[in-house]
């Protein structure tokens, strides 16, 4: 397949008006014409999986995060983003990103979070598209038996990958939940919706202290909050899956295992 072939399909699964004003999707760097047969998916356009794509020998990388989401005036190779796109287009690798238009889709990167935690069943976007309420931010399902939020807590940590973060949670640890609601990546603009969705727990990523501890006192849904990096991570297998059945076996895929969520340390402290 040619690169612009899979660029397409791309687009189609994650249409770019989709994404947020803000926000830089699409393709990054790479020759329309070149040939694609292998795609790495990761989160993060890093060093790290720069290297693992030149040693893949990796024509094309698909990213979550964007590598220049604020406009730049060049990239130079002083700098380590200009870095890694000299790297990449001496080595003809493409990078395509597909961010906020992914975290909306249906499905996308809050349906596959809320697979791996354990939620079963139909799902709905707990912050609906307005031009289409399948679409939307976040997900909102019920888990296949209750549980304690002690209980969740532990089952959210099983089914994300492992990070320096882990799992936290703030509420009453036996307290029962059974409807969640999930948003992938950064997601305390929807602590008010959660609350309004009548659910028993929140999960997603970079809560802050005092929206949480507020909220928290306020009688809102438990909160569950886990790595940034491990709440998206899930999506890279769904979106590996969807381009290989659109590609038609015409393509090698894998998905990245690094780790490169920011925070690579973690101690507890004397008890």
């Amino acid at each position: 397949m040619r690169l612009s072939h899979v660029v397409a399909a791309l687009e189609d699964l994650y249409p770019p008006s989709w994404a947020e004003s803000w926000d830089a999707v699409g393709l990054v760097c790479g020759e329309p014409d070149a040939p694609v047969r292998r795609v790495l998916f990761a989160v993060d356009p890093v060093a790290a999986v720069v290297d693992e794509a030149l040693d893949l020998r990796a024509d094309l990388v698909v990213t979550h995060h964007p590598l220049l989401l604020r406009g730049v005036h060049g990239v130079p190779a002083t700098t380590p983003k200009g870095r890694l796109v000299h790297r990449m287009i001496k080595n003809d690798v493409a990078l395509f990103t597909a961010h906020t238009n992914a975290d909306v889709a249906d499905p996308g990167v809050s349906d596959a979070l809320a697979r791996a935690v354990g939620l079963a069943g139909d799902l709905r976007p707990l912050a609906p598209a307005p031009d289409d309420p399948r679409r939307g931010l976040g997900r909102v399902g019920d888990l296949a038996e209750p549980l304690t939020l002690k209980e969740f807590t532990a089952r959210a940590a099983a089914g994300l990958p492992a990070t320096a973060q882990g799992v936290r949670a703030a509420g009453d640890p036996a307290r029962t939940v059974r409807t969640v609601a999930v948003c992938g990546g950064a997601g305390d603009s929807l602590l008010d919706a959660a609350r309004a969705a009548g659910v028993d727990a929140y999960l997603t990523a970079d809560l802050r202290h005092h929206p949480a501890s507020e909220f928290t006192e306020r009688g809102g849904p438990a909160l569950v909050d886990a790595a940034h990096w491990a709440t998206e991570w899930p999506w890279l297998a769904d979106a590996e899956r969807r381009l290989a059945s659109a590609a038609g076996g015409d393509l090698e895929t894998r998905v990245s295992t690094l780790v490169t969520d920011a925070w690579n340390l973690h101690d507890e402290g004397v008890k």
